[in-house]
C-alpha cells in the first residue's frame, strides 16, 4: 500500500499497466518480489521467455514511452503535408485529403493492432485472461532506467554470506575511499542483485561466478529514494549457486552522526584533531559501504583499514596484521566476525590510549582519547563484573576474544552495542573520581549494563525486522535493571526504572501511542521505534512476566530463546514459545502477552472491596480526546498478571496474584483485612483505581507509610495523580496523599511527588497564572522545605541518599526555596576566586553552577571554564546550569552555538533545548528555535531519530493554549508529509490537547485548594 502511493507522487516514477500489452503484476506479486520473468524491459527480465511474452516483450519495445508520441505526432503533421503552389505537384481537394487522411489512420491502426496483438490471438486456444487488477510500477534510476525493484524491503532471492572490505579514510581530506566484495547466494534465479547504497560514488561493479576467475563487469543502477542499488547481471543468476559482486566507490566521511562520521576534537596542547567512527544502527552501515542493510541479512565480515601509521583502528574483531601500504600509511586487517547484521560493523581510526583486563578467556579494553584515560578505571573494573555475570546467568559464553568500549568524542546517542566493539558517549563512560557524582555513577553503569546485554540481545539473537526492535531494546533495558540490582544492589536502580516506566505510560497514555511491537517500513518510520515504548515498556513487560513465571521459569525461558536462535533471527513469537517450552502446558505465554504487545495503551483496573469479596474490572486507561483524534478501542481484553498485598501481610505469604482474563472478576480473601494494594511494587504494567479505598490508603499513609514499600507509594503518588487527570477523582485527593510526605525519607515517593508537582507549577506559570504557580510552589516547600534544610552541601551518605540531595538541592536552588540559593552561590563565588580550582561536592555541583549562572559574569566564567574542562561530568553539570539563564540572548546563543558545533557539541543541543524550555524566559524561545532551524536540525539529526523526537517533545510540552496548539499543527503541516506524519509530531499535538483539557478542568479546583 505504502509503495504505490510513494511512487505514484514521484515525477521520475513509470506506470507500466497503463499501458494495455504488458502483463500486469500478478496479485501474489504485490507483497513480494516481482517475478523478473514477468518484467517486460529488456536487459531486466529472464532471457529465456516463452513465444507469447516475445510478442509482449516485442510490444514493449515499441511502446518504450516514445512510440505513442511518434505516431500521434505522424498523424497531426500529416494533415499539413500540402506542396505550395511553386512546387510540381498540384494540390489535391479537400475532399481527397479527408478520403486519404481517414484511410491512412485506419490502416495504421489496424496495423498496430494486429502487430500488437499476442500470438495466442490467432491460435484455437486463444490468450489466458491475465488480472489486470493490480499495477506494476517500477521508478526510474539516477539514469532514467528503468529500476527493476520497486519495495522498501530487499527481494528475498539473493542473500549475503561474506564481506570483505577495504577501507581508507583520509583525516586530512576528511573522504574515503573503499571496496567491497560480497559472497551471495541465489534463493530464486533472477538477473538482478538488490542491495543498499547510500551517498556513495561508485565507479566500478563486476560480477564473478562460483569457481570463476574472471571478474565480468556489470551495469549498476541507482535509487536514491529507496538507497538502494541494482547490479544487472549479464546472464541468469542459478539457485543455488554463490556469485562475488564487487563493487569500488568513494564518499566524504559524514558531517551528521550517521554512518562513517568525522569528529574534531582538542588535544593536550589544544590543537585541533580528527577522529573517524562510526555509527550504522538502524539504516547506515548503506553510507559506508554497499551492502543488504536489513539486520536478517546476517553474514561474515573480513575488514581491513588503511590508516596513517600514527593513527590506530579498532573494530569488532581483534587485529591480525598490520603491513606497510606506502610511505606513512599502513594496512590494519582484522579477523573473520562471526555472523552478524550489517548495523553491528563499527571501525574507529583515532589516536587512542587503553588499559585492559582479561576475563574468561576475553580481553576487556576501554579506549579513549590520551587526555581521559585516567577516567576508564571505573568502566573497566564494570564491565569485566558485568560480562562474568551475563555469562553466567545466560548459560552461555561472550564469544569474541576481545571486547572494546570506546569512548567518543562527540555521539548523538548515549552508546552503540557494536559486537566486540561497543561505542559510547564519553560521558556514559568516563568517571572522575573529583567531579562525577552518584547520579554519573549510576548512568555510566547502566548503559554498560544495558550495552553488554546487547551482546547476546541484538547481537547473538536479532529481531527479524524492526517492527520487533524491543526484542532487543526492551532486552536489553530490562537486563541492565536487573543485573544492576543482583551487582551492584547499592546504586537502588530499581528506583529509576521506577521512574522511567511512570514516564513511558504517560506517552503510552496517548492516542498517538503504538503497540510495543508495530509494523514499520520506511526510515523514518523505523528511527522513530526507537523511543520508550521499545525501550521501557518493553522492559517493563518482561519484569511483569518475569515475577508471573516466577524468576527460574523465567530464566529458563531465556536460555532455551538464545540456545534456539543463536547467530539467527527472531521474532517475538518465538520468545513466548521458548517460554511455552519451560511452562510446558501449565501456561499459554505467547497467549497472555500477546494482548500486551500487539496492542497499544494500558489497562486501568478498578478495585471494590466489600468485606472479604474484592471485585476488580478492567479497561483501557484513555484520556477523552478531541473526536477528530479519537480512535475507540474501549472493549479491548487484557490478560493481567494481578498481584496484591493486604494488611495481613506475614513474612510467609506476602504477595498474592490473579490473572485477570476477563473484563471483571470477584477475588474472595481468605479474611477480612484493613486494605490492600495492587500492583505491588509496580510490576506491573497497569494502574489502579482504589475508589472507596483511596480513603483508607491515604490514612495509612497518614499513620503508618512504612507499611507499604518505597515503591509501592510512589506508585500510589502516581495513580492518583493520574486519575485526576483522567478526571476518575479528585484532584483535592492527590493532594490529601501526598500530606504525608514530611515524613517520607525514600528518594522513589519523594521524586515522583516532586515530579507531579512540578507539571501543574509549570503548566501554571506558562499559562500566566503567577499567583496560582507560586502558592503550588508554597504547597512544594511546605512539604519539602525541611528535608532541604537537612541537606548538606557534601557527597556523604548512601548512593541513595547523595542522589536525593541532588534533586531535592537542584530543585530549591532553581526555584528559590530555603535559602539554598544564598548558599550555592556563595560556594560559586568562592570557586569562581580560585579561578575553577577549588574542589566542589560532585552531588551539588549542578545545584552551585545553576545558582551562579544567574548572574552575568557568573554565566560568562561558567562558559569559559566550559571550553577548558577535561571532565565530561564536569561539563555536563555546567552545560545545564548554563542553559537556565534567564537572560534571553544567552539561551538563543547557546541553542544556536550548539547546533553549529562549534564551542558546545550538537550532541548536547537535545539536553539544552530541554533545559531552555522549562523556564519561563526560555519555553517561547525554544519554540521558536525549532521553527526557525528545522531544516538544518533534521539534517543533523535525521528526522524520527530520538534527538528529534526529544526536541519536538520538549519544545512543545509546556503549551497549554488552543493559540499554541492551532500553531504547532500548522508549522508541521506546512512541512514534508514524512515530518508531519511522525509519530512524536502526533504526540506533541495529543499532549498540547490534555494540558488544554486539564488546565479547563483543573483551574478553578485549583485556585480553591491552595
Amino acid at each position: 500500500m505504502i509503495e504505490n502511493s510513494m511512487f505514484e507522487e514521484e515525477p521520475d516514477v513509470v506506470d507500466l499497466a497503463k499501458e494495455p500489452c504488458l502483463h500486469p503484476l500478478e496479485p501474489d506479486e504485490v507483497e513480494y518480489e516481482p517475478r523478473s520473468s514477468r518484467l517486460l524491459v529488456r536487459g531486466l527480465g529472464e532471457h529465456e521467455i516463452d513465444d507469447d511474452e516475445e510478442d509482449y516483450e516485442s510490444s514493449a519495445k515499441l511502446l518504450g514511452m516514445s512510440f505513442m508520441n511518434r505516431s500521434s505526432g505522424l498523424r497531426n503533421n500529416m494533415s499539413v503535408y500540402r506542396q505550395n503552389p511553386s512546387g510540381s505537384c498540384s494540390v489535391p481537394s479537400t475532399r481527397t485529403m479527408v478520403v486519404c487522411t481517414v484511410v491512412l489512420v485506419i490502416a495504421v491502426s489496424l496495423i498496430m493492432a494486429i502487430y500488437l496483438l499476442p500470438k495466442c490471438t490467432f491460435t484455437k486456444e486463444g490468450c489466458h485472461k491475465k488480472n489486470h487488477t493490480m499495477e506494476l510500477i517500477y521508478p526510474l534510476a539516477t539514469n532514467g532506467k528503468l529500476f527493476p525493484w520497486a519495495k522498501i524491503r530487499l527481494p528475498p532471492d539473493v542473500v549475503p554470506l561474506h564481506y570483505d572490505l577495504v577501507l581508507q579514510p583520509n583525516l586530512t581530506t576528511l573522504k574515503f575511499a573503499g571496496s567491497v566484495k560480497i559472497v551471495v547466494n541465489i534463493v530464486q534465479v533472477t538477473w538482478k542483485i538488490v542491495l543498499h547504497s547510500s551517498g556513495l560514488n561508485i565507479t566500478k561493479a563486476t560480477i564473478t561466478s562460483a569457481g570463476g576467475h574472471q571478474e565480468k563487469p556489470v551495469e549498476f543502477l541507482e535509487y536514491p529514494l529507496h538507497d538502494q542499488l541494482a547490479v544487472i547481471a549479464p546472464e541468469a543468476l542459478l539457485v543455488g549457486q554463490n556469485y562475488t559482486v564487487s563493487i569500488e566507490y568513494s564518499s566524504n566521511l559524514s558531517d551528521t552522526y550517521y554512518g562513517f562520521y568525522k569528529i574534531s576534537y582538542k588535544d593536550e596542547n589544544s590543537k585541533q584533531r580528527w577522529f573517524a567512527a562510526t555509527q550504522f544502527e538502524p539504516v547506515a552501515a548503506r553510507s559506508a559501504f554497499p551492502c543488504f542493510d536489513e539486520p536478517a541479512f546476517k553474514a561474515t565480515f573480513l575488514i581491513k583499514i588503511k590508516r596513517d601509521e600514527k593513527l590506530s583502528t579498532l573494530s569488532n574483531m581483534p587485529k591480525k596484521a598490520t603491513t606497510p601500504v606506502t610511505n606513512g600509511i599502513v594496512q590494519d586487517e582484522f579477523f573473520v566476525s562471526l555472523k552478524m547484521s550489517t548495523y553491528l560493523v563499527a571501525f574507529v581510526v583515532a589516536d587512542l590510549k587503553n588499559i585492559s583486563r582479561e576475563t574468561n578467556g576475553s580481553l576487556v579494553s576501554v579506549y579513549a582519547i590520551p587526555q581521559h584515560l585516567n577516567q576508564v578505571g571505573y568502566a573497566l573494573n564494570t564491565a569485566v563484573k558485568l560480562l562474568e555475570f551475563y555469562q553466567k546467568y545466560f548459560l552461555i559464553n561472550y564469544p569474541l576474544e576481545k571486547l572494546d568500549l570506546v569512548a567518543i568524542p562527540d555521539f548523538q546517542s548515549g552508546a552503540m552495542e557494536n559486537w566486540g566493539l561497543i561505542t559510547f558517549r564519553e560521558t556514559t563512560l568516563l568517571f572522575d573520581s573529583n567531579t562525577s557524582s552518584a547520579r554519573d555513577k549510576k548512568l555510566i553503569t547502566a548503559v554498560i549494563a544495558h550495552e553488554l546485554a546487547h551482546q547476546w540481545f541484538g547481537n547473538l539473537v536479532t529481531m527479524e525486522w524492526w517492527n520487533d526492535l524491543w526484542l532487543n531494546e526492551g532486552f536489553a533495558t530490562f537486563m541492565e535493571y536487573f543485573a544492576m540490582e543482583e551487582i551492584f544492589p547499592e546504586l537502588h536502580s530499581d528506583e529509576d526504572f521506577l521512574n522511567l516506566i511512570f514516564k513511558a505510560m504517560m506517552k503510552d497514555s496517548l492516542n498517538s501511542s503504538h503497540p510495543v511491537s508495530s509494523a514499520v517500513q520506511s526510515s523514518e518510520q523505523i528511527e522513530e521505534m526507537f523511543d520508550a515504548l521499545s525501550y521501557i515498556k518493553g522492559a517493563s513487560l518482561l519484569l511483569m512476566l518475569k515475577h508471573y513465571l516466577t524468576k527460574d521459569v523465567f530464566q529458563a525461558g531465556i536460555e532455551v530463546y538464545l540456545h534456539n536462535h543463536s547467530y539467527g533471527s527472531a521474532q517475538s513469537d518465538d520468545l513466548w514459545d521458548s517460554m511455552n517450552e519451560i511452562t510446558n502446558g501449565t501456561l499459554d505465554v505467547k497467549k497472555l502477552m500477546k494482548t500486551w504487545i500487539l496492542h497499544k495503551g494500558f489497562p486501568l483496573v478498578t478495585v471494590v472491596r466489600k468485606g472479604k469479596i474484592i471485585s476488580v474490572q478492567q479497561e483501557k486507561f484513555l484520556y477523552c480526546m478531541e473526536p477528530e483524534n479519537w480512535t475507540s478501542d474501549a472493549s479491548y481484553l487484557w490478560h493481567i498478571p494481578l498481584t496484591y498485598i493486604t494488611s495481613s501481610c506475614n513474612l510467609t505469604h506476602c504477595t498474592n496474584a490473579y490473572l485477570l482474563d476477563q473484563k471483571s472478576a470477584v477475588i474472595e480473601l481468605p479474611e477480612e483485612v484493613e486494605w490492600v494494594k495492587f500492583n505491588v511494587d509496580m510490576n506491573g504494567y497497569y494502574i489502579v483505581h482504589y475508589a472507596e479505598d483511596w480513603k483508607t490508603l491515604i490514612d495509612l499513609l497518614k499513620k503508618n507509610h512504612t507499611a507499604l514499600s518505597p515503591k509501592d507509594r510512589a506508585n500510589l503518588i502516581n495513580n492518583i495523580f493520574n486519575l485526576a487527570g483522567l478526571g476518575k477523582e479528585s484532584l483535592e485527593k492527590a493532594f490529601e496523599l501526598i500530606d504525608y510526605l514530611n515524613k517520607e525519607n525514600s528518594t522513589a515517593p519523594l521524586t515522583q511527588a516532586l515530579f507531579q508537582l512540578s507539571l501543574i507549577y509549570s503548566l501554571l506559570e506558562k499559562k500566566g497564572e503567577q499567583q496560582l504557580a507560586a502558592r503550588v510552589m508554597h504547597r512544594i516547600e511546605h512539604l519539602l522545605g525541611d528535608k532541604i534544610d537537612q541537606q548538606s552541601w557534601t557527597d556523604d551518605g548512601t548512593l541513595s541518599e547523595r542522589e536525593l540531595r541532588s534533586t531535592l538541592l537542584a530543585f530549591a536552588c532553581t526555584h528559590g526555596i530555603r535559602n539554598c540559593r544564598a548558599t550555592a552561590t556563595e560556594m560559586f563565588e568562592k570557586w569562581m576566586k580560585s579561578n575553577g580550582t577549588m574542589s566542589l561536592p560532585s552531588d551539588v555541583m549542578k545545584a552551585i553552577f545553576t545558582a551562579g549562572a544567574k548572574s552575568s559574569d557568573g554565566w560568562e566564567f561558567l562558559l569559559k571554564t566550559y571550553s577548558s574542562s577535561v571532565s565530561e561530568a564536569e561539563k555536563n553539570k555546567m552545560i545545564e546550569a548554563l542553559a537556565s539563564t534567564e537572560d534571553v540572548r544567552k539561551l538563543i546563543w547557546l541553542m544556536q552555538n550548539s547546533l553549529e558545533g562549534e564551542v558546545i557539541r550538537a550532541q548536547e543541543l537535545s539536553r539544552i533545548v530541554a533545559t531552555v524550555s522549562q523556564s519561563l524566559p526560555g519555553y517561547l524561545l525554544a519554540w521558536d528555535f525549532v521553527k526557525e532551524n528545522w531544516e538544518k536540525l533534521t539534517r543533523k539529526f535525521h528526522l524520527g531519530s530520538y534527538t528529534i523526537q526529544n526536541i519536538i517533545s520538549w519544545s512543545t510540552s509546556q503549551f497549554a493554549t488552543k493559540a499554541h496548539l492551532l500553531e504547532v499543527k500548522s508549522f508541521f503541516e506546512s512541512k514534508s508529509e514524512e515530518s508531519s506524519q511522525l509519530r512524536c509530531v502526533k504526540e506533541a499535538i495529543d499532549t498540547i490537547q490534555l494540558n488544554i483539557q486539564w488546565m479547563e478542568g483543573n483551574l478553578a479546583k485549583l485556585r480553591e485548594l491552595l
